[in-house]
């Protein structure tokens, strides 16, 4: 009877040692290139309920073979590097690259992250090479639930940001009846700038774009402000404010039209459409 008692005892305790093993840490190793900028994004994935926890989260530059930059990004505990979701081969080189911006002829390094959520957020580190100091700098630019893509959009050799307005998702709708308007941000020497009007013709393809939305939305009783106020900001855009009021007040007819217009031409100017 002892003999089975330790045996029994001792299984407990093998099982137990099992169980107390540390979880296996999977490291995940991305490393992209352009010229003679070399950056690397190293990270654990540690299993756990849901998506695999993140840790020891590190990103290292080279320039000419001479490591400038090697440390934790700075982010929060739970953001996460956007090339961890999905397919890489389905988004932009997977929310990680090197890229001349600006067109200086020195590459910079763009580092995507999510925050998690149901619909938000994006944002992008990008960092910058400082000769006089030989050293790496960044800068954060948020996206909200929109993201972006990265396009020569006038062919002059520089990329550009296109994204859209987060600004305009939940003001005047559900998040799924939430236009946002095009948006379009010009990075140099570590600033970025919005630069959208200077693109009138994508802006006049979104206002097409988002009129269209509102007629097919309004034969099926969906939700139609929302798909109204983004197609209001490219009419601001384009300097066409006039035919844009003229066309909403014909359009929209609810017993709420007077409050609505108000609320709208109010958000639009503090969100700064009307300069």
């Amino acid at each position: 009877m002892m003999s089975a008692i330790r045996s029994a005892i001792g299984l407990s305790v093998g099982v137990l040692g099992l169980l107390a093993l540390p979880v296996t840490a999977a490291e995940m190793v991305k490393t992209v290139q352009q010229g003679n900028v070399r950056a690397e994004m190293s990270y654990e994935k540690v299993p756990s309920e849901g998506l695999p926890a993140i840790q020891n989260l590190r990103l290292k530059i080279s320039r000419s073979g001479q490591t400038l930059f090697n440390q934790a990004p700075p982010v929060d505990e739970y953001d996460r590097p956007l090339l961890d979701y999905g397919d890489p081969s389905d988004r932009q080189e997977a929310g990680f690259m090197v890229k001349d911006l600006d067109g200086d002829k020195e590459p910079e390094v763009i580092v995507d992250f999510f925050t998690g959520g149901a619909h938000c957020c994006t944002y992008s580190l990008i960092y910058r090479f400082n000769s006089q100091q030989n050293r790496y700098e960044s800068i954060n630019q948020s996206w909200g639930h929109v993201g972006y893509s990265l396009r020569d959009l006038n062919g002059d050799g520089r990329l550009e940001f296109e994204s859209a307005d987060n600004s305009f998702a939940y003001a005047f709708a559900s998040f799924a009846g939430s236009g946002m308007p095009i948006q379009i941000w010009q990075y140099e020497r570590g600033k970025m700038s919005e630069v959208t009007r200077q693109y009138p013709k994508l802006v006049y393809a979104d206002a097409t774009r988002w009129w269209n939305y509102y007629n097919e939305s309004k034969t099926q009783d969906g939700e139609v402000k929302g798909l109204l106020a983004a197609y209001m900001g490219t009419k601001y855009l384009l300097g066409q404010q006039e035919d844009g009021w003229s066309r909403l007040r014909q359009a929209y007819r609810e017993s709420d039209r007077q409050q609505f217009f108000q609320e709208l031409e109010k958000f639009l100017k503090e969100a700064g459409y009307e300069g």
